[in-house]
């Protein structure tokens, strides 16, 4: 007759500190929840890490590795799930929201984040993702919304931000072309909310944003709200549309430099 099977005691003081913790673990999580001292707690990670029951995502932060998972580098099946412990205060945007509001059907390979956390590096891979990082004043995070993975809230900018973040950086954005073609489905969205757009941006007091807005609105749509509003606002200096190719020709309307070719939406009227 066969002995019942035990499971380990390791095994079980990781669903322990896992019912306490939830999704990630950090050494005082385990120090706290199995009252041992703190190099004992050290330890303990370091034998489930060497095990395969655990995964390092990051400085100070672990996960339990799934079980379809124990050999590959991946420890989660979303790389948006590690952003809220890993970047916060922070949220997922630019290019990578891009999809989950309708404005694009292109995908990105990395995830772009923006935080107000200071930055040792604007690319980082952890636990085998790809992330690119945007450093901004904690006090201009704001027009947000969330989204869930499993019972992990994450943070992404709402649409007006979204619209906002890609013309503050077009780079952030994937680019200006990619920037421009979302601005022209945010123009036929059903949720389309410029009023909101407007005061977003004065709150982020971005002279280049409403050049870059007034200058596309007035082009690409009959909307005299946007174009009045951000020529209300236009700041002095030049600003160019694409900071990421040459830009030769100056909209003196606008005090924007735009691509002299290669440009989708020609102003016959500039």
């Amino acid at each position: 007759m066969s002995k019942p099977y035990k499971i380990p005691k390791g095994r079980l003081k990781l669903a322990y500190v896992l019912r306490s913790t939830g999704t990630f673990v950090r050494i005082s999580d385990v120090e706290k929840t199995l009252s041992i001292s703190r190099s004992d707690a050290s330890k303990q990670l370091s034998r489930w890490v060497s095990q395969g029951l655990m995964r390092r995502t990051g400085p100070g932060i672990y996960t339990a590795a799934r079980i379809d998972r124990l050999d590959g580098e991946q420890v989660l099946h979303d790389p948006w799930a590690l952003v809220p412990e890993l970047f916060s205060p922070a949220y997922i945007g630019g290019r990578t929201i891009t999809e989950h509001w309708d404005l694009s059907e292109q995908i990105f390979l990395d995830t772009s984040v923006v935080t107000g956390r200071p930055l040792r590096s604007k690319h980082q891979k952890l636990a085998g993702w790809s992330y690119t990082l945007k450093q901004i004043h904690p006090d201009k995070i704001f027009g947000l919304d969330c989204v869930w993975y499993e019972d992990i809230k994450i943070a992404i900018s709402d649409l007006p931000r979204t619209i906002l973040d890609l013309l503050g950086d077009p780079v952030f954005g994937g680019g200006t072309q990619h920037v421009i073609d979302c601005f022209g489905e945010y123009l036929r969205h059903d949720c389309r909310q410029d009023e909101t757009l407007i005061s977003y941006a004065e709150r982020l007091g971005n002279g280049a944003i409403f050049k870059r807005l007034g200058f596309l609105a007035e082009l690409m749509s009959d909307s005299t709200y946007l174009v009045d509003a951000c020529k209300k606002r236009i700041t002095k200096g030049n600003t160019k549309l694409s900071p990421d190719v040459p830009c030769t020709r100056l909209v003196t309307r606008w005090r924007l430099w735009i691509p002299e070719r290669d440009f989708r939406y020609e102003p016959d009227r500039f």
